[in-house]
Formats: structure tokens, sequence, C-alpha cells
């Protein structure tokens, strides 16, 4: 006696196939589907007269399905707001739409069907942004598709979060880069480091690919637009790549990897393309010989110019790139590395083979396994570049992590220990007598207590001429790891290259 509605767009666009392959569904929901939803419970508690009165939906009658008016669009201002109890929400993401629609047609993207864009109404907006201001939420994600596309819109609700900024929430928005304005970039050069960030997509940088797929995208401007957010040092971005798009061969995407990559943006996600149903991709998937999975996410598995075993080949570069670029753990290992290798993309590439040789792909390893299987592959690759690999493996180690326990890379800090403890005495009695020191914001604390709050690491090359030419020039350091001062973007400890009496 059960009544089962569905809706989504898993749904929405093959609403007769659907209906036929499942009798036990009594009816769909096309489309938009707040006011459709609502509409419906009222006609079960028999507020509402008949079905065919509720536009957007397709329900039996008999053995046909029948079909309503097509819903119209609504104003979005008119969707309460969903986090009536967001005290419960403390320390959780939250998802937020001020708009719906896209200007855009891409061709693989559900939001383009859609011609124009609705906006929510900005003192609403407002309201509801204060709400997650006041309780100090961790992160609010923008659901928006393109949210500068309106530059009006998104200056003003970015001039508020500067205006009211918390000093603890985080905002996610994704933007088209070559959309952004001088203006825009003044305001996001005056923010908080860490008050919002941006996912970009490129998709790729094949001209034609970028043509195929109805995207409107301006490379040039794209690539000056996310350096100069580089620069302004305060912003983390997210770009975004695709695989599987139509005129992308592998070398096509390697290429497109490679532009990307030097970028440097602090997070690269390479994606596979989604062949959604209702997108004009889905229409035309066959023309471009593609097979996907017939179930979610519907990824690509082939194309006509992308075989199979190459879409293995760049999961492993993805694996690759999440676990050793994303994670934020190897960025300075990497910078090395990258002026000893014939391109980045070689480099994800030739370490997934590494991980697959070895048998060690898919599995969860430790982070200091990871450390390890990079260095062995560097040995195996790059033996020229073991040695000063070592140094910098420790450094990012220590950057994110006071570690217990030593790496099994790592000098043995024995020799070390007494006169690192006396460096730590004298800062001791420095904060007493009100002197400067590297370790002035530790008064009241004494030099045992500093000794594991922070870390002392000897070092004999010189690791900034490591990361910015790849030369390894022989230089005796000793460099303090400062946990109490971390980069509020990245997280990393404050390093200062410090001088230690008797060495």
């Amino acid at each position: 006696e059960l009544l089962i509605w569905v809706g989504g767009p898993e749904v929405s666009y093959e609403v007769d196939s659907f209906l036929a392959c499942n009798p036990q569904i009594d009816g769909v929901m096309i489309g938009e589907g707040e006011q459709t939803f609502l509409e419906l419970m009222e006609y079960y508690i028999g507020k509402m007269g008949a079905l065919e009165d509720i536009n957007g939906i397709a329900y039996r009658n008999q053995q046909e399905i029948f079909f309503t008016k097509p819903r119209m669009p609504m104003d979005i201002s008119e969707i309460p707001f969903p986090y009536d109890d967001i005290d419960m929400l403390e320390h959780k993401i939250i998802y937020y739409e001020t708009s719906r629609g896209c200007p855009f047609s891409c061709s693989y993207c559900l939001s383009s069907i859609e011609k124009g864009v609705r906006l929510r109404k900005m003192d609403l907006v407002k309201q509801e942004l204060q709400m997650f201001l006041d309780y100090k939420v961790p992160q609010v994600k923008f659901i928006d598709r393109t949210f500068n596309c309106n530059h009006v819109h998104a200056t003003e609700i970015w001039k508020y979060l500067l205006e009211h900024d918390n000093g603890v929430t985080n905002f996610h928005f994704e933007i088209s880069a070559d959309l952004l304005n001088e203006e825009e970039l003044e305001l996001m050069s005056q923010m908080r480091v860490g008050l919002i960030q941006l996912e970009i997509g490129v998709q790729s940088t094949n001209s034609r690919t970028i043509q195929a797929i109805h995207r409107k995208m301006n490379l040039e401007k794209l690539t000056k637009a996310v350096a100069k957010v580089k620069q302004l040092g305060n912003i983390h971005q997210h770009l975004d790549l695709i695989a599987g798009l139509p005129y992308e061969d592998y070398q096509s995407f390697r290429n497109s990897f490679n532009e990307v990559y030097a970028m440097e943006p602090e997070q690269l996600q390479l994606g596979f393309l989604k062949v959604l149903k209702g997108s004009k991709m889905h229409r035309e998937y066959e023309a471009h010989g593609m097979k996907y999975r017939d179930y979610a996410p519907y990824e690509v598995l082939v194309t006509k110019w992308l075989p199979f075993e190459d879409v293995l080949r760049l999961k492993r570069v993805e694996n690759m790139v999440e676990v050793y670029y994303n994670s934020g753990q190897f960025v300075h290992s990497l910078r090395y590395l990258m002026h000893h290798v014939s391109s980045p993309f070689d480099f994800y590439e030739q370490l997934g083979d590494y991980y697959e040789e070895k048998q060690i792909i898919g599995f969860v390893h430790a982070r200091i396994a990871r450390y390890n299987i990079l260095l062995e592959f560097v040995e195996k690759t790059l033996p020229e570049c073991a040695e000063p690999l070592r140094e910098l493996l420790v450094y990012d180690l220590y950057l994110r992590e006071n570690m217990k326990t030593r790496p099994p890379f790592g000098v043995d800090l024995e020799p070390f220990k007494e006169l690192y403890y006396q460096f730590f005495k004298t800062a001791e009695q420095k904060n007493k007598d009100g002197e400067e020191n590297v370790l002035h914001g530790y008064q009241g604390y004494q030099a045992r207590q500093m000794v594991r709050m922070t870390h002392v690491e000897p070092f004999t090359y010189n690791i900034e001429e490591l990361q910015k030419s790849g030369c390894a020039i022989k230089e005796d350091s000793h460099v303090l790891f400062d946990y109490k001062k971390r980069h509020p973007l990245t997280m990393e400890a404050t390093t200062t290259v410090i001088s230690v009496s008797g060495l």
C-alpha cells in the first residue's frame, strides 16, 4: 500500500522508460522539486483537489502514464532557509545556494540546461550569511555554478564577508577566473588569509576540446587571473581538469595537465567526465564513441580518443596527484623534484607505474610510508636526487607535524641534543630578561617545555635553493620549526634558520 514518488536528475529526463521499467513507482517529480514536493504533500493530506493540478509531475493513471503541465522555474528567494537547527551544525561544512542556472552552455553540465541565472534576494542572503558568521561555522560551500557570472551579486557578497569577517569561517566559491575584474581582485587583496577559497574549472587547455564542449573560456585571461590571486598569498585556489572530453587524447591531456600544474594551484583535481542524463553530452556520447558506467556517477570509460587502457593510466595519475600533491604534505620535496623530471605529468605517471609494479596501489598507506615510497622511487629513477630529497622529506614532515617518532631517513639527532638544549636555555633567559629572540612568544616557558613544543633540525643543503633552482648546494644550517605560529592557509609551521652556539 506504500506510495512511492521519486525525483531529481536521475529520473527527470527519462520519465517514460523509468516508469515502464519500475512498475512499483507511483510517480515522478520532474525538474526543480521544492514547490512540487510541497504541493504533492498537500494533495495527500487533502489540501489540494487533484494530481493533475500539480505542475511538473508524471504519474500512473491505470495503465497509462499521465504528464501534467511543466513546472516553471521558481523564485529561489521563496525557498525556506534549510538550517533552522544551525546550532547543531558546529564543526560541519554547510552547503549554501544564492543562485540557480548558468549563463554558459557547457555540454557536460546540467546547469547549462536552464538559460539565464536566478538570484536569491540580497537582503535575504546577507541575513543568512550573518547566521553562519554568528555561529562561526567552519566552512560554507556556495553551490552556485558560476558564482561571479553576475559581477554586482558577487562583489556585494564578497564585500559583506570582508566587512563582517569573524576570523574563523571560510567560504568556498566556484568561479570563472577569466571573468575576474580589477574591482574583485582589489576586494580579495583586502581579505583575511583563508576567508575565501576559489574553485576554478579549467577542464582542458585544448582549444578544439573547449569548442566542442561549448565552453566559453579565455585561457590567457584565466592564467593571468590565477597568477594575480596567487600573488596575493591569502586565497586557496583549487583548479579542475576533466579527462575524457572530446578531442582530448592521452597526449593532449598530458599537455593540459602540465599547463595547469604550472599555475601552481593549492589543489589540482583530475576528474573524469560524467555523462549525465539530460546533458547535451548525453545526447552526443555515441557520436564521440563514448562508453560510460550505467550507474552513478556515470564516469566515462572509453572515447574515440581515449581507450580504456589510457583511462586506467590516468586513474593512476589521479591517485598519485591526490596522495602527493593535493595532500599538501610534499610541497617542498615536489618543487625540488620538478626541476629534474621531463614534466610534472610524466613524474606522476611514472610514480603511479611504480606503485602498480610494487602492487601497492589502492592501499591506504600510513603517512610515513608514503614518504618512504617516494624516496625509494627516486632512489631507483633519479638516484642523484636521493640525498637532497631525504632532507626535503624531513623538512616537509616537520613543517606539518612535530613528529614524536624519528623518520628512518632522518639524520641522528643525538650529537646535536645538548647544543640544541643550550639554545633553548638561552631563549628562556632572554624571555625572562625581556630581550627579543626567535622564541619571544614563549615567555613563561622553561627550556624543556620549548623543546617539546618546537623542533630544531640540522640540514646540510640550502633548502631554499633546492626548491628554487633544483641545485644541491652544500650549506650547513639549523632550522627551528615553530608550531605556535602556523601559516593560516597552508598550516605549515613558521621556520627560522638559527645560530647554535658551538657549531
